[in-house]
């Protein structure tokens, strides 16, 4: 306990700055809703925003989350003071961003005829289809940004990242407002593009982060001399290697976590526009509330790297032990938050009487399970740190997929509790999860003077 309480003001000094850029991150997607919430037909409007929103990042997020691997190369090479051996795995995290880059738009390109084949409503889907193409155009900056993010906040830099998406945001809501709605000057007139409008704005609101934090890069490499720029460049596929093998369980973890959103999303989709819009509002509800743990858990995971890096064990097992902590704190609070405020909160999304009657349910759906979803996020966060990234995909598969959507889909269909029923089964699936990953982060803690002495054996690996 000596060591959290120490801990806990270091962490939460890092993670601050880390849970604004999320909540920046997440408010562009509500942002996005709310001013599609009110264009004409708004049900119509929000499950075409929806579905379009949850396919794009379902697998953005999955093929984008190789590169949060480096977090673990970056902190643990930070702490040893390997400054050269850091800027090299940048090059690398780049190289590997412009190949995941091409993988995910070829993807994205190709869903049409998918979506096409889950029978939903054409008018919705005549509406996702350009709002997903709008967001694909995005993503050379998503990953730009993703990669220049990791190498930042591996150094302590954090304040730049909050800064960078808070700022998105501001450009946000103007492209927004330029683009959904129609208007007329005296010299100038802009048609309404609706839905689609919103996906573009989301898409230059991106280039801007990303050529922002690129703007940090520079001026940071400038004051501190870490060296990046005159660090040859040489291909190393050990390296390579290296964060694909680290990287790709992370990303097959948050595509697993994602994607049984996307799918429940895809099966709502089938119910009709209402029930989808009161499950989008409450997921963007949940979404927002889960980017604190989330930022957290990238804290700890750089706490829990940068003492493994310097060989602290009772650092190591603090800095996991401080980010769970937080993260519960908030997410209790979250909690009691959604149990007294459902309507209010749908009220803010929606004016429509029947979108929030749909979405009151849910929100009580998700007060239920906030606690377990910041449990499982920042002790996969400290086990991260510590180099353990497969664990999390083992975990998550089989409390979502196994056990989540199969108990989701009995409520849904069988009980015929439709979209409250599937939301159930993501409650249970969260609750197990939770549960499961605090208890084998107990168990990494009781093996960190191991974990430390086998990073110790791969510095040369790495050098």
């Amino acid at each position: 306990m000596k060591h959290i309480r120490r801990e806990i003001p270091l962490m939460f000094r890092l993670a601050l700055p880390l849970i604004l850029a999320e909540i920046g991150w997440m408010s562009m997607g509500i942002v996005d809703t709310v001013m599609v919430g009110h264009l004409p037909n708004s049900a119509v409007s929000l499950g075409a925003a929806a579905l379009g929103q949850v396919l794009y990042h379902t697998l953005a997020f999955g093929v984008g989350g190789v590169l949060i691997g480096l977090d673990t190369v970056l902190s643990q090479a930070f702490g040893a003071k390997r400054i050269d051996d850091a800027n090299r795995s940048l090059q690398h995290g780049l190289l590997l961003a412009a190949g995941l880059t091409v993988i995910l738009m070829l993807m994205v390109a190709a869903m049409g005829p998918g979506i096409a084949m889950l029978h939903t409503d054409p008018v919705i889907l005549r509406m996702a289809l350009p709002f997903l193409n709008a967001l694909n155009w995005g993503t050379p900056a998503l990953f730009l940004w993703m990669v220049l993010r990791r190498y930042l906040q591996a150094f302590n830099h954090v304040r730049s990242i909050a800064v960078t998406l808070i700022s998105a945001n501001l450009i946000n809501v103007l492209f927004n407002w330029l683009f959904i709605y129609e208007h007329h000057w005296r010299y100038l007139s802009i048609p309404a593009y609706g839905v689609t409008g919103s996906g573009w704005s989301t898409m230059l609101s991106r280039c801007y982060q990303a050529a922002l934090m690129f703007g940090y890069l520079v001026w940071y490499q400038r004051k501190c001399g870490y060296g990046l720029f005159q660090t040859k460049w040489r291909f190393e596929g050990s390296r390579l290697r290296e964060l694909i093998v680290l990287g790709a369980p992370v990303g097959a973890q948050i595509f697993v976590e994602v994607a049984i959103f996307g799918a429940v999303t895809a099966i709502i989709s089938t119910f009709g526009a209402l029930p989808l819009s009161g499950h989008q509002i409450a997921l963007d509800c949940a979404s927002f509330t889960f980017m604190v743990p989330m930022a957290i858990a990238t804290a700890a995971s750089v706490r829990v790297g940068q003492a493994i890096g310097r060989r602290d064990v009772e650092g190591a097992r603090a800095a996991g032990w401080s980010g769970i902590l937080l993260g519960a704190v908030f997410m209790l609070t979250a909690s009691c938050i959604f149990l007294i405020f459902p309507k209010l909160i749908a009220r803010g999304f929606s004016p429509d009487p029947h979108v929030i009657a749909a979405t009151t349910p849910i929100l009580m759906i998700v007060a239920v399970f906030q606690l377990f979803d910041g449990l499982q996020m920042t002790a996969t966060g400290a086990l991260r740190g510590a180099g353990n990234t497969r664990v999390g995909l083992y975990v998550h598969f089989s409390s979502y997929w196994l056990v989540g959507l199969p108990v989701g889909w009995f409520f849904g269909f069988h009980m015929h509790l439709g979209a409250v029923g599937l939301w159930l089964g993501l409650c249970l699936g969260l609750i197990l999860a939770g549960v499961a990953l605090t208890l084998i982060w107990w168990r990494t803690t009781g093996e960190m003077v191991g974990i430390i002495a086998r990073s110790r054996q791969a510095v040369p690996s790495t050098l």
